[in-house]
């Protein structure tokens, strides 16, 4: 492919959707972590008959339901990670041009005594909970006493997050977000170097409670120039769908639209693709990750990614001749796997555009980094630090 053949990338992240352990996986205590392989078997397969067409089964022959094809409809792959991480930010950085060695402080025992002060201080609010737990479960536990008290529920989990859940009628969302502010300039040195402080408003009563779409992500800055900040300093569209703009702390964006769910991220693309612009569309579908690979519900995963499949024609009916569709995820989730962590594994790698004749098989690529190159390749700007183009292979 030629450079400048797109006018357009519609990038598309399936949140935790990993195709199988990496080599390094036993590192991470994720042996035999396989998200979408484990979904196949609780499902008794799965039924995704369009990314079987792009040639997921030609990535792997044994996921139960998906079979290979002989003549796929896009390129396929699979990328493996080269940072010293697992998480969400740790991922999506490097697709645009980043290396992590260094990994986010994770909090397995919970917030130090020191922070969780300063904290109360600075908010005038007491805390309960601090400990890694369920978003949907330490809200049952402690939200009828959050109600009475209007202390902050502060939890954790295995990745570098610091989350307040707190009831929208007791403290109203402008002040969550205040309060996340505050958590998030108290955790920006290298003492905590929290990845993301995370706002998870909830309603409802007792027995009832149910997490809003307000959730709002503060993420550190990234450390580098990324392909985003090259693309919108040269003048290109950066238009960042779901949480996108706060995994990069809105760096490289030229525009940010919130999503509520997976179903509303697609709906929100379609909009984004009937309009005409230059450059990068990125998308980040959540739920896998938050709604089913955390909880731990591989029939609900299922579903999700089969709901996902459903879609894609109608993502595909709004491709220009000068459009091109890459797909692919961030990490693992395993949702069959120990704990409620993310998983080291493969991600798939589809790209596709109007007129390929034939999808082939694109060369392992060693680090996410090879994505951004690719991108920058294309658009005719400087190339990331990290990361080898695989244009000339699509």
């Amino acid at each position: 492919m030629k450079k400048n053949a797109f006018e357009r990338i519609f990038l598309i992240v399936l949140d935790s959707v990993g195709i199988g352990e990496a080599p390094d996986a036993e590192k991470f205590g994720d042996k035999g972590a396989d998200t979408i392989g484990h979904i196949a078997e609780k499902m008794n397969g799965l039924k995704l008959p369009h990314l079987e067409t792009f040639g997921l089964g030609n990535i792997r022959n044994d996921i139960k339901g998906v079979t290979p094809v002989e003549h796929p409809k896009a390129h396929y792959g699979r990328m493996q990670e080269a940072s010293n991480g697992k998480d969400t930010m740790t991922g999506h950085w490097e697709i645009m041009g980043l290396k992590i060695e260094n990994p986010f402080i994770t909090f397995p025992d919970g917030f130090p005594d020191e922070l969780i002060r300063q904290l109360e201080e600075k908010t005038g609010r007491k805390v309960i909970g601090n400990k890694p737990a369920s978003g949907t479960e330490i809200i049952k536990e402690l939200g009828a006493e959050h109600m009475e008290t209007g202390a902050l529920i502060v939890y954790t989990s295995a990745d570098s997050v610091l989350q307040i859940a707190a009831h929208e009628d007791i403290i109203p969302i402008d002040e969550q977000y205040r309060i996340c502010e505050i958590a998030r300039e108290l955790t920006k040195d290298e003492k905590y170097m929290v990845g993301r402080v995370i706002a998870r408003p909830f309603v409802g009563e007792p027995g009832q409670f149910e997490r809003t779409a307000n959730r709002h992500d503060y993420a550190l800055k990234p450390f580098g120039h990324t392909v985003m900040n090259e693309l919108k300093d040269q003048h290109f569209d950066v238009i960042a769908l779901g949480k996108i703009s706060d995994i990069y702390d809105g760096e490289g964006v030229t525009e940010a639209i919130r999503t509520k769910d997976n179903m509303d991220g697609v709906d929100k693309l379609l909009t984004v693709m009937d309009k005409p612009f230059h450059g990068l569309s990125f998308l980040n579908l959540v739920d896998f990750d938050a709604k089913y690979g955390h909880r731990r519900d591989p029939i609900g995963y299922g579903e999700a990614l089969e709901a996902f499949d459903r879609r894609l024609p109608e993502i595909l009916g709004k491709l220009t001749d000068k459009d091109c569709l890459i797909i692919t995820a961030d990490h693992g989730n395993d949702p069959t796997h120990a704990g409620t962590d993310h998983t080291r594994e493969f991600v798939p790698l589809f790209v596709y555009y109007n007129g390929i004749k034939e999808g082939h098989e694109i060369p392992l690529r060693h680090t996410f980094s090879d994505l951004g190159a690719t991108i920058s390749d294309q658009f005719d700007i400087p190339m990331p630090e990290h990361g080898t183009s695989f244009l000339d292979e699509i």
